[in-house]
């Protein structure tokens, strides 16, 4: 279930919301000029390649480029695995994005499998956004965000492009996103 939790951006320890109800995280969501929406899960197999995961949502997708115009999708899959070379690439991937950045595209995410964590820092408040299977999320262009994907990263998600760079985040040297609860301490007060 999508959890979204809400707190002042100078007080990470006191929660102004807290809700798992779907409705009411959208309508949140979409003051900030935020999209959320749900997506019926298909099956995959457990190690999909990019093209599996793009054929069993090309209905959706196709919705989504044709509505927003992007030019490149691609799907992406991590499986943890009990090797050094797994946990440094684990590493690497979750902390290449886990400080407060922009970026001059809008980014949306699906999440096939798994969960992810992004945080929204909009006018003086931070709005962590608990994602899981099922969950499309569009973080407009230039909203001062981070994102984390947990320590032991394992997911499949579908990723949109306008370009054919990617996200590229123009990082803002702050330490904002160390105050708040990280992915895994998010996962873990759910019970």
């Amino acid at each position: 279930m999508t959890l979204l939790t809400v707190w002042n951006d100078t007080d990470p320890q006191q929660e102004t919301l807290r809700t798992e109800d779907a409705g009411e995280i959208a309508d949140v969501l979409k003051q900030l000029g935020v999209r959320f929406n749900r997506w019926q899960l298909q099956d995959l197999p457990e190690l999909p390649s990019s093209e599996q995961v793009l054929d069993a949502y090309r209905a959706e997708v196709d919705r989504v480029i044709d509505a927003e115009g992007y030019i490149k999708v691609d799907a992406i899959s991590m499986k943890p695995e009990d090797t050094q070379e797994w946990r440094d690439k684990a590493r690497a991937a979750r902390e290449k994005f886990l400080s407060e950045h922009t970026h001059d595209d809008d980014e949306d995410r699906f999440f096939a499998r798994g969960a992810g964590v992004f945080y929204l820092h909009v006018e003086g408040k931070v709005y962590a956004v608990l994602c899981e299977a099922g969950d499309l999320l569009s973080v407009p262009a230039y909203t001062t965000h981070w994102f984390d994907m947990g320590t032991s990263p394992d997911s499949v998600s579908i990723r949109f492009f306008h370009d054919d760079d990617g996200w590229i985040g123009e990082f803002l040297n702050t330490d904002t996103a160390e105050k708040f609860p990280s992915f895994d301490e998010l996962m873990a007060s759910r019970g």
